[in-house]
């Protein structure tokens, strides 16, 4: 997934990761403060020098809903086949009529904003927030507090010193400030279309399906030789694994519903890739009007640095990914202008607000929980909105597993671990040569490198990345969970207090077994072309479930929406396959691996070749055991059955 989190070597973003720290202490002043607005890693030790008094701002000062117990409420009960309220869902306008702020509320938080010399720049039509801009200066005069620079994991990031003041006047109306505390990602400074980003080629030999070719010129693993790792699968491997080849090729391929996908920038090629990708893959191609581009409006515009390039292969990687699975569904594509967390968090509430579509993929997050209150509300009101809507919102889980090797203690990804959301698991996916379903582990993997005709470190290697899971530490059990999720895993880091348990369900991930992709890209001689690549992470995960359920909305006439609570009412049926440590045919424990060949440049033989092995189902402190678990959630869909089940439930729920 794009971290806002991305590792290179599987080709996803780098997330927003926030780490502890503690506030710098300032006298304590008049108005109201908001507590929620300080990222704890700003922290004095991290400190390098005060913010420039005239580099530009800009934020959102956020609303919150009215009545927002009763919002709550209703977005439980349209998303629970429990309930009688189920499936009746409001319109945005229905919802802004119910619970959007005021217009008098706006203006009060606009006319402030004025005074303080601010240019309001935006409010979408739900009002949840003021978006603003103006200078460091202005910022700290009304705010109260001093704007600094701080070195968070290598990145030098703005942030106040201390908790935000508003006046008292606006604190019954203003939920938080988002912002003015800026996110470890790669943002841009304008809408410069970049070029194609650097080539990327998997060296060979590889497989084309798994087990082609075995490694025999390579040292033996685990007592046998390994194969080759697979070239990437394509749309037809995935649908007949998955079991859902039959129904597209029936009908069932998504039309009549659109979905949208969310990252950061605009990639120029797309659509020539995404063309060039199906046709060379035996998928249709964009029919007129099928697939959209769109900027998204009314966000933030303050310089800063990124490499968009990197967003370009995630852009292309889910919509290749969502168009594959479900070929006949409208595809939106909304690009926030930065990839800071405010920015995206635009993006979304206007996809939301407007209701774009009924699926909507997101295939990036935070590293951990470690965000702002005041981002956490944020996001908080954009969900409930969108359940209440019928709108489903998908995550990817994340790509370190559970996270100790990036952050040295154990924590889920943020937003995959909200309670709103469908957090969506890698796992290891088996595909054979008649494109037949062979097996699925846990994703999480290690690295040992061919050296001196040896593998080292010695196997299993080193932990290299793997799915994102755990128990989150912000976020209670929510109702749909229990009783499904095992009290070990609800209470892993409380006997009293039972944590949000990630993730929901699982799609393949692992680089080992990744998908093919297909992306017009810059080699090492300047020349621009085509070219396709293996790549993996929980951003292969995500957008797969995202076109999966599009078929599951079109088998079932409608919008599924906030889809967990049915998600977890069908665990132990027949919709999923249950992943577990895998075995050899007489019980005893398997372990699996494949050798992967790349080239030391990324592109050809100039400069050697790099040669690992890659053991697959490494997890760590994360398990995959029967039933729920803590890698792949309930486990990975099973084709028919799934949307069968997802289109009559009451009916399936007889067969478990």
């Amino acid at each position: 997934m794009h971290r806002i989190l991305r590792s290179t070597a599987v080709a996803l973003v780098v997330c927003a990761t926030l780490v502890v720290l503690a506030a710098t202490a300032q006298a304590a002043p008049t108005g109201a403060r908001l507590g929620g607005s300080l990222p704890s890693w700003a922290r004095a030790g991290a400190l390098q020098a005060p913010a420039g008094a005239s580099a530009p701002v800009s934020f959102h000062v956020y609303l919150g809903w009215r009545h927002d117990g009763s919002a709550v409420a209703l977005a439980r009960a349209v998303s629970d086949p429990a309930s009688a309220r189920y499936g009746r869902f409001l319109s945005p306008a229905q919802f802004r009529s119910r619970f959007a702020p005021s217009a008098a509320e706006v203006a009060a938080v606009r006319a402030w904003l004025v005074s303080q010399g601010f240019s309001v720049t935006s409010v979408p039509a739900n009002n949840l927030y003021v978006a603003a801009s103006g200078t460091v200066a202005q910022a700290e005069a009304a705010f109260k507090v001093r704007l600094n620079v701080y070195r968070v994991r290598g990145v030098e990031l703005r942030s106040p010193a201390a908790a935000l003041t508003i006046p008292a006047s606006l604190a019954h109306i203003v939920s938080g400030v988002v912002g003015l505390s800026q996110s470890l990602t790669h943002p841009l400074s304008s809408r410069i279309i970049a070029p194609p980003p650097a080539g990327f080629r998997n060296g060979t030999p590889m497989s084309q399906y798994w087990g082609e070719v075995p490694a025999k010129d390579q040292p033996p693993a685990y007592g046998a030789v390994q194969p080759y790792a697979v070239q990437g699968y394509t749309p037809k491997q995935f649908r007949e694994a998955y079991g859902v080849a039959r129904a597209i090729a029936h009908g069932n391929d998504g039309r009549g519903v659109t979905v949208a996908v969310i990252d950061a920038y605009a990639a120029p090629t797309i659509v020539y890739d995404v063309n060039r990708y199906s046709h060379d893959n035996g998928v249709p191609r964009f029919a007129r009007g099928q697939f959209r581009q769109i900027w998204a409006p009314g966000l933030a515009t303050e310089p800063a640095q990124g490499d968009e390039q990197d967003w370009y292969g995630e852009e292309t990687l889910d919509i290749e990914a969502v168009h594959g699975m479900a070929p006949g569904a409208r595809i939106v594509y909304y690009g926030a202008l930065t990839s800071q967390d405010s920015d995206m968090d635009a993006a979304l509430n206007w996809v939301v607000d407007h209701h774009v579509a009924q699926i909507v993929s997101n295939s990036y997050g935070d590293l951990g929980e470690d965000l702002p209150a005041d981002q956490v509300k944020a996001e908080r009101a954009i969900f409930i909105q969108a359940a209440i809507e019928g709108i489903g919102l998908y995550f990817s889980s994340g790509d370190d597993g559970d996270e100790i090797a990036d952050l040295g203690y154990r924590t889920t990804d943020s937003p995959a671990s909200s309670p709103w959301v469908t957090a969506v698991g890698g796992t290891s996916l088996g595909v054979g040569a008649h494109d037949n379903y062979l097996f699925e582990t846990g994703w999480g993997t290690t690295k040992s490198t061919l050296t001196d005709g040896a593998w080292s470190p010695a196997l299993p290697g080193d932990y290299l990345y793997g799915s994102g899971g755990g128990t989150s530490q912000l976020f209670r059990e929510p109702w749909y969970q229990y009783p499904v999720v095992p009290s070990a895993i609800s209470h892993y880091f409380s006997p009293t207090k039972a944590g949000r348990a990630v993730p929901d369900v699982a799609m393949d991930g692992d680089p080992t077994t990744g998908m093919l992709e297909g992306e017009t890209q810059t080699w090492l001689d300047g020349s621009v072309s085509y070219r396709t690549y293996r790549i993996g992470g929980t951003s292969v995960s995500c957008p797969l479930f995202a076109g999966l359920m599009a078929l599951a909305d079109q088998r079932a006439r409608h919008a599924h929406g906030f889809v967990n609570p049915l998600l977890y009412w069908l665990a132990g049926t027949r919709a999923y396959r249950d992943i577990v440590d895998p075995h050899t045919a007489d019980g005893s424990p398997l372990t699996m691996a494949a050798v992967r060949v790349d080239y030391a440049n990324g592109e050809n033989t100039a400069d050697g070749t790099i040669v690992s092995l890659r053991t697959l189902n490494q997890t760590g402190t994360l398990h995959t055991v029967a039933g729920y678990d803590d890698v792949t959630g309930m486990g990975s869909p099973r084709g028919a059955y799934f949307l069968a089940a997802l289109s009559q439930p009451w009916r399936f729920l007889h067969r478990r």
